[in-house]
C-alpha cells in the first residue's frame, strides 16, 4: 500500500493541524485530560475535517520530503491557531492575577489541578468557574468552527503565511491583556478609592499603622468586589468566541 496515496496522506495533513490545534489550545491541551482521550479526540475530529471540509482532497500522489513539508506547515497552522486561542482564553485568569496583586495574595500558591502547574487559588477559582461556563453554553464547538473556518483561509497543503500567523498571535497576546485589564478594572477602582480613603486616614491621625490596616482591608474588600462582579463573567463566553472570529489569520 502507498503510504502517500492522496486520501491517506490528505487525512494525515488534517491530522497534523488538529493534533497541533488541540495540543496548544485551551482545555484539550491540559495534562488532566489523558492521552489516550486527547489522541482518540484527534483522530476522530481528523477524520470528521476530512471529509467534510477537506474534500476532494489533493489531486496526486507526492513524495516523502513534499509530504513532510506539508505537514509542517500544516502543524505550524495548528500552533498558532491554538496560541491565538490560549490568549484569549487566559484574559480570564491574567485578570484574576491582577486582583490578586493587588490583595497582596501573590505569593499564595497551590497546585493547578488541570494544568498540574502551581498557580495562585483566586486565579484558578476563576478560570474554573469560567470554564464551566463555557462549556455549559457550547463554547467547546468554536473550537471546531475555529478548524472549519482555518480551511477556508488557509486550504489544506497550503504554504504557511507566516507573517499573518506572527501578526494574529501578537495582537491576541496584546488583546490578553487589554481584556485582563478590563475584567480587571472595577476591582482596581476599588482598591484606588481604598489607597486614597487610607492616605486620608493617615494625615488625620499620624499615629495609626496604615500598613497593619490596609492588608486585611485590601483582602475583604478584594474578595467583596470579586464576589459582586464574578456572575458578569458568563458575558465573557459570547466575547471569546467574538474575538476568536477576529483574530483568526485572513
Amino acid at each position: 500500500m502507498d503510504l502517500l496515496e492522496p486520501n491517506l496522506l490528505c487525512f494525515l495533513l488534517v491530522f497534523a493541524r488538529v493534533g497541533a490545534f488541540f495540543f496548544a489550545a485551551p482545555i484539550f491541551s491540559w495534562q488532566s485530560i489523558p492521552t489516550t482521550v486527547k489522541l482518540t479526540l484527534t483522530i476522530f475530529v481528523s477524520l470528521f475535517l476530512t471529509g467534510a471540509v477537506a474534500h476532494p482532497g489533493l489531486p496526486r500522489s507526492y513524495s516523502a520530503l513534499e509530504a513532510g513539508l506539508m505537514m509542517s506547515g500544516e502543524v505550524i497552522y495548528g500552533l498558532a491557531l491554538g496560541l491565538v486561542a490560549f490568549y484569549i482564553f487566559a484574559a480570564v485568569k491574567v485578570g484574576a492575577q491582577i486582583c490578586e496583586r493587588e490583595m497582596g495574595l501573590s505569593m499564595a500558591s497551590i497546585l493547578d489541578p488541570m494544568t498540574e502547574e502551581s498557580g495562585e487559588p483566586l486565579g484558578i477559582l476563576m478560570e474554573m468557574i469560567f470554564i464551566l461556563l463555557f462549556l455549559a453554553a457550547n463554547g467547546h464547538h468554536v473550537f471546531l468552527v475555529t478548524l472549519s473556518r482555518s480551511y477556508e483561509t488557509f486550504p489544506i497543503g497550503s504554504i504557511p503565511a507566516i507573517d499573518k500567523l506572527t501578526a494574529s498571535i501578537a495582537t491576541a497576546g496584546s488583546t490578553m491583556l487589554i481584556l485582563g485589564l478590563r475584567i480587571s478594572a472595577p476591582v482596581l477602582a476599588a482598591f484606588l478609592l481604598l489607597m486614597v480613603v487610607l492616605a486620608f486616614l493617615a494625615r488625620i491621625a499620624p499615629e495609626t499603622n496604615i500598613l497593619f490596616l490596609s492588608l486585611p482591608l485590601k483582602v475583604g474588600l478584594g474578595l467583596i468586589m470579586v464576589g459582586i462582579f464574578l456572575p458578569f463573567i458568563g458575558s465573557f463566553v459570547t466575547e471569546f468566541a467574538e474575538w476568536l472570529n477576529k483574530l483568526i489569520p485572513l
